[in-house]
């Protein structure tokens, strides 16, 4: 796990050592271990590398990495976790090893089936691969968008930038750090920007998940989907047989996820599928697992899961935050959320991440995506209107959009409505798998899977989610609704009849529902001192809340203690609203910008 970043350029001269040197810098915390870089002055390539070491930790895993036969040069972020079979494979062809990384395999994958290799490789990654004799530049992001990748194209089709985080670009030269006004009001309503390629910069674009980029010197940037899932068009399996089929591949996954030469931990939560991986991943290795509550909460599920450490005998461990903590911790929290995104949880999971650190554990396992792939939201994915009439349709859409963005009645209905009707054109009008679409392709790669990516990586920790595996996704999408959803309205069924069938977890735990973590006595509605902060943020002469319209809103909620606007006016839930202000005036004050955008 690492952070990288480079470019291409068509002309030399704009950039230097220095402005690459500042790019790693700033990515220092994704690869403490080593850090590299790669000139080719002739091509005007260059590549910057921070490691986080995980397999092979000696020197012989430095990045960025050459092949010295062909020139090739690769700059890699993730694991992929079927590196071992595809060594053997290599080593059949004649390939020689110097290291045990899964970084040199994925550079021979190169050299013997060109980029045609990411078709083999199973895992979490985002990589740059320089081929040196065709003078080509490729950019590669998973299937499901674990790893960020995000990239600038220079005006006069000067080059490109890329990185792994949206912080490495500040500071280079031509950058106009510069808000994206549809980003952020994207980012007011949903918490996060949901635009295929747009980030909160007008300037940095993000590569798709399961999409690649090539680049040669002097020509135009070409975007190419390798990743095609399929959603349950013609469904002939029965229910036990996809039980068998689900539990032989993820307990493969699971397997393979636990590969590392450093040790490893599970965050433990109160939800079924981190239960599930714990489960599977004590067959094959010893685990260590840990578990968390906030100080003062209304829900503690500590002994839930300390039930679960024992029937799969992991070495478990407990944490209590407190919100002094959160309070401490929420400045430079907001500087991992670059490309700004409001997800409470990203405060928490990065102190859980932090004491995972601080007990020499470097890899952690997370039960990320499996509510999104095998319909874990009753809200969201309860029976619907399927089929029938356009404004039956955007009834059953509006009701969800007022689900996603905390029932605030804002202007983007209309952007979500146009994705979900691409989404229902893909499904032939299946509004259940739409949704699972929307949520699998855009929740997770935009939101969810960044909330784990940038709160681990702040912590030089890799979170590995076998739930995203693309072998795990691909048996999912295929799971029709009646095997997710149970008559009485059981959600993830089919996970859970798996788990008792299989005896991972004891019965009575397969059963029990999941309520989440309880936020914590610090936040807005809860805490006067964190109001008061809030406040003074928010009604500072240097914030948006004038800019963006909201000081009505604000002054209500502060200081009337008004919950929200009445329907149809916009703003139905002032805490929502005040939280992402709050994100944005600190995140803007730490980067040096405009909150309100340009």
């Amino acid at each position: 796990m690492c952070g990288i970043s480079g470019w291409l350029l068509n002309e030399s001269g704009k950039f230097t050592r220095e402005h690459m040197r500042s790019m790693t810098a700033a990515l220092e915390h994704r690869g403490p271990d080593d850090s590299g870089v790669y000139f080719d002055s002739d091509h005007d390539v260059a590549f910057g590398h921070n490691r986080l070491s995980v397999l092979d930790l000696s020197e012989r895993g430095h990045q960025p990495m050459l092949n010295r036969h062909s020139g090739d040069v690769v700059n890699f972020n993730g694991e992929i976790v079927n590196f071992a079979v595809l060594r053997d494979q290599l080593q059949t062809k004649g390939y020689v090893f110097e290291s045990c990384t899964d970084t040199e395999v994925l550079l021979y994958s190169f050299a013997a089936w060109g980029i045609d290799c990411i078709d083999r490789i199973q895992g979490m990654y985002a990589f740059a691969l320089w081929a040196k004799s065709a003078r080509v530049l490729h950019l590669v992001r998973d299937p499901m968008g674990i790893k960020p990748l995000y990239y600038r194209l220079l005006p006069d089709n000067f080059g490109l930038i890329f990185a792994s985080e949206v912080k490495a670009f500040i500071g280079l030269p031509g950058f106009a750090a510069t808000v994206d006004r549809r980003s952020l009001g994207q980012f007011l309503e949903f918490g996060y920007t949901f635009d295929k390629y747009s980030t909160i910069f007008k300037e940095v674009r993000k590569l798709q998940p399961g999409h690649r980029l090539e680049l040669a010197p002097g020509g135009s940037a070409k975007t190419i989907r390798y990743f095609f899932p399929e959603v349950n068009r013609c469904f002939t399996k029965d229910r036990r047989s996809l039980e068998d089929e689900l539990y032989s591949v993820l307990d493969n996954v699971v397997q393979e996820h636990v590969v590392a030469d450093v040790p490893i931990g599970l965050l433990l939560s109160g939800g079924l599928d981190s239960r599930i991986v714990a489960a599977m991943a004590a067959k094959h290795t010893s685990v260590r697992t840990f578990n968390f509550t906030f100080e003062d909460s209304d829900v503690d599920e500590r002994a839930k899961a300390k039930t679960v450490s024992e029937y799969v005998g992991s070495q478990h461990e407990e944490f209590v935050i407190t919100s002094k903590e959160i309070r401490k911790d929420l400045d430079s929290s907001v500087r991992c959320m670059d490309d700004l995104f409001g997800d409470w949880g990203t405060l928490s999971t990065r102190l859980m991440y932090r004491n995972c650190r601080e007990r020499d554990i470097k890899v952690v396992l997370v039960g990320e995506g499996a509510d999104e792939l095998f319909a874990g939201y009753w809200g969201r994915f309860s029976p619907s209107f399927e089929g029938g009439e356009d404004w039956r349709i955007d009834w059953r859409l509006f009701r969800l959009y007022r689900v996603y963005i905390g029932r605030r009645y804002g202007g983007g209905f209309w952007e979500y409505r146009q994705r979900m009707r691409s989404y229902l054109r893909l499904t032939k009008g299946d509004l259940f798998n739409a949704i699972r679409l929307f949520e699998s392709r855009e929740q997770l790669s935009n939101n969810f899977a960044m909330k784990v990516d940038k709160a681990s990586m702040a912590e030089s920790i890799e979170a590995r989610v076998p739930f995203l595996d693309a072998r795990v996704v691909s048996i999912a999408y295929q799971i029709p609704r009646d095997f997710l959803i149970s008559e009485d309205h059981e959600v993830k069924s089919l996970l859970r009849s798996m788990a008792t069938r299989y005896g991972l977890l004891p019965e009575e735990i397969v059963g029990q529902r999941k309520y989440g973590i309880a936020l914590p006595p610090g936040w807005l509605d809860v805490s006067e001192s964190f109001k008061e902060y809030a406040r003074e943020v928010i009604f500072d002469r240097d914030g948006c809340v004038d800019e963006l319209g909201f000081r009505d809103a604000m002054t209500r909620f502060f200081h009337g203690n008004a919950q929200g606007y009445r329907f149809p006016r916009a703003a139905s839930i002032f805490r929502n609203l005040a939280w992402k202000l709050l994100l944005l005036d600190l995140w803007s004050r730490h980067y040096g910008l405009s909150p309100a955008g340009g």
